[in-house]
């Protein structure tokens, strides 16, 4: 008779045997691909879900530092560069400069290498009568504005007001009954109106703007400035003040510097704070999705070489149990000739057998429990994505060393039992 035959012959007789091992090495085999799989499942949601999130994040900030360039660039120029002897307190209690300072400070300024701010504008305002209308306004001169060497030309802000025109606040062209197109005097001199700003609840309501070099020339300040305007940069720093005034403070250390921060700058330090937080978010979210993994690998670690334990030792009690119950037959068999080394084979060779079908089996279910436990988003085809034919062939290795190992010492005993002492016994 065949060993073949013989092992055949030794499932069918015994199957509730061959079930019960093969069912250990089912759930041992299951246990570790499902383990394996959920892990990987894991992994592919939490790139997911990083990618995602990086994505909102990258895309808020994009959004936000857009909406700061339209912010900023709304609220004008809000740094303004003083003369160091201006009194403060004079300033903001009447809105307008006293004090004066070279022209060619902002010259200075657009040469260096200044980082801090953009879209210088020299400008000077006073105070004054109007003498041919009885008004009073305050007359402000500027000029275009001052190009930054070092970087490529923007938009500016304010146009430029050209010789002999003259741009009025609201209230002033209210007052005067003025519109574009006008002819006024000014001190003496003939100007066009050539464009009246609507109302904005400002001082610059009662503001009348002409050009720098003309506005020098009728307050008697030739080659001099009240103030250089320039509006920050969305830059990173916490106090961007300081920032600023310690940069212009080297190139122009006989100034001071102020910020105008209305309400629309506040909203948008709030949206940098939130987006500074969303990324702080994101790496909490990364940390947290990887302790996560590294618990339930941890976990998987002490869980699954349990169950294979549990497993190998059960299939090693169904085959001790099995020679006990077949000693008489394992008898017989040496009686008429079968040697040791086939009566080995007929239990070690089953044990492989169980550990093949009980691979394939187990990998599959392992597979399966991964599909449907491990949640993974819509746009990721879960089948192919967790399938791994390293895993299975891990299966198809792993199983039958587990049984062939826990078989072998009954196989042994199997092999070593002298057929006359069973026969007599018997």
């Amino acid at each position: 008779m065949s060993l073949f035959r013989l092992i055949i012959q030794e499932i069918q007789h015994r199957k509730m045997n061959f079930l019960l091992g093969l069912s250990s090495v089912v759930v041992a085999v299951a246990c570790l691909i499902a383990a394996l799989t959920l892990l990987q499942a894991d992994e592919i949601q939490t790139t997911f879900i990083l990618e995602q999130k990086e994505k909102e994040v990258t895309q808020a900030g994009t959004e936000l530092k857009d909406s700061m360039r339209k912010i900023m660039k709304g609220l004008g120029f809000n740094i303004l560069v003083l003369p160091a002897n201006q009194d403060l307190s004079e300033f903001h209690l009447t809105g307008v400069v006293s004090e004066t300072m070279p022209e060619a400070y902002v010259k200075e300024l657009a040469e260096s290498k200044i980082v801090t701010v953009n879209h210088l504008l020299p400008m000077v305002a006073k105070k004054i009568t109007w003498p041919e209308q009885k008004c009073d306004v305050i007359l402000t001169g500027t000029r275009g504005e001052v190009p930054i060497l070092h970087r490529a030309l923007k938009k500016p802000l304010q146009q430029q007001v050209p010789k002999g025109s003259m741009v009025l606040g609201f209230q002033i062209q209210k007052k005067l009954g003025l519109s574009k197109g006008d002819e006024v005097q000014l001190m003496g001199k003939n100007f066009k109106v050539t464009q009246t700003y609507p109302e904005r609840g400002t001082a610059d309501d009662s503001t009348v703007w002409i050009n720098l070099e003309e506005a020098q020339e009728l307050l008697g300040m030739q080659n001099l400035v009240n103030a250089i305007l320039a509006l920050e940069c969305n830059c990173a720093a916490e106090d961007r003040v300081a920032q600023i005034r310690d940069e212009i403070g080297k190139i122009l250390p006989g100034t001071q510097i102020i910020e105008r921060g209305p309400p629309a700058l506040a909203r948008a330090e709030a949206r940098n704070k939130a987006h500074e937080t969303a990324v702080a978010s994101l790496e909490q979210e990364k940390a947290s999705r990887i302790q996560m993994i590294e618990r339930r690998a941890d976990f998987a670690a002490v869980l699954v070489p349990l169950v294979v334990l549990g497993c190998g030792a059960w299939i090693g009690f169904l085959s001790l149990e099995n020679v006990r119950r077949r000693a008489t037959e394992i008898g017989i068999l040496r009686a008429i000739g079968l040697r040791s080394s086939q009566v080995f084979g007929i239990f070690i060779i089953k044990a492989l057998v169980i550990g093949v079908i009980g691979a394939l089996i187990g990998y599959f279910l392992g597979y399966g429990i991964g599909i449907i436990w491990g949640n993974l988003p819509a746009s990721v085809n879960p089948e192919a994505a967790l399938f791994s034919g390293r895993w299975l062939l891990l299966s198809l290795v792993f199983a039958p060393v587990l049984a062939g190992l826990s078989s072998w010492i009954p196989a042994l005993l199997a092999a070593r039992q002298d057929p006359a002492t069973i026969l007599q016994e018997g």
